[in-house]
């Protein structure tokens, strides 16, 4: 690459990153629904045209800052249990789920973007799957970790009419584990971000004070719901 098209990369990343900073603050002030290409681009002085070189389309924007927002909490909950690798697979549980929590208070807006209200016209595209999998995919890890090793604790059976679906999500999700941890699985994936939504949306308001505690004993359980035990 010459000097000169590395200069123009450069300055590509640098103008991407600013158009992105900038919708960040207009998700902050106006929320998702109300992002605007033009608007960004009279706040960076731009001229329209010239932002429609990095960004077609407002639902081009809404899929990069989704993809960055995904990519940070995945992160989070990466470096937090790779900091505790090698203990006991519920404690890491635990540690994953409050670096889910922790991300989220840090980054409420970001959190509301891709765990919020859907944003009217727009559809999600396939690229945002992988980013969005990153936390499930440490969990199911951890689970997998457990299953190997200590063993998981014997679940209940899976009821008659929800077999099939189990086996299903066993398949798609996590193949090396029995079909029996799938459900639950999922289900503790789902009340993860539903405890950190509640908290963060204000439905704990006058009714949970000690958040944090409540939240470590909630996802606790969540773990042992899924077969994790202490060693």
């Amino acid at each position: 690459m010459s000097s000169t098209q590395g200069a123009r990369a450069r300055a590509r990343i640098e103008v991407t990153a600013a158009i992105k900073d900038e919708a960040g603050r207009q998700l902050v002030a106006e929320g998702a629904a109300k992002l605007s290409l033009r608007a960004v681009a009279r706040e960076l002085g731009m001229v329209s045209s010239a932002l429609y070189r990095y960004f077609p389309s407002r639902d081009d924007l809404l899929t990069a800052l989704i993809i960055d927002a995904y990519d940070s909490l995945g992160e989070s909950a990466e470096h937090a249990h790779g900091s505790v690798a090698g203990e006991d697979p519920l404690d890491r549980w635990v540690v994953t789920c409050e670096a889910v929590r922790r991300w989220a208070l840090e980054h409420p807006h970001e959190y509301a973007l891709i765990y919020g209200s859907p944003v009217p016209g727009y559809t999600a595209p396939q690229t945002t799957v992988p980013p969005a999998a990153r936390v499930g995919l440490v969990l199911i890890g951890i689970v997998r970790d457990a299953h190997l090793g200590p063993g998981l604790a014997e679940l209940p059976a899976v009821p008659e009419d929800l077999r099939a679906e189990s086996a299903r999500m066993a398949a798609d999700l996590a193949p090396d584990l029995p079909p029996e941890v799938a459900a639950p699985l999922v289900g503790a994936w789902a009340q993860l971000f539903g405890l950190v939504g509640f908290e963060l949306f204000g439905q704990f308001n006058r009714v949970v004070e000690e958040r944090e505690p409540f939240f470590r004993h909630a996802v606790r359980q969540l773990g042992r719901s899924v077969g994790l035990r202490r060693r």
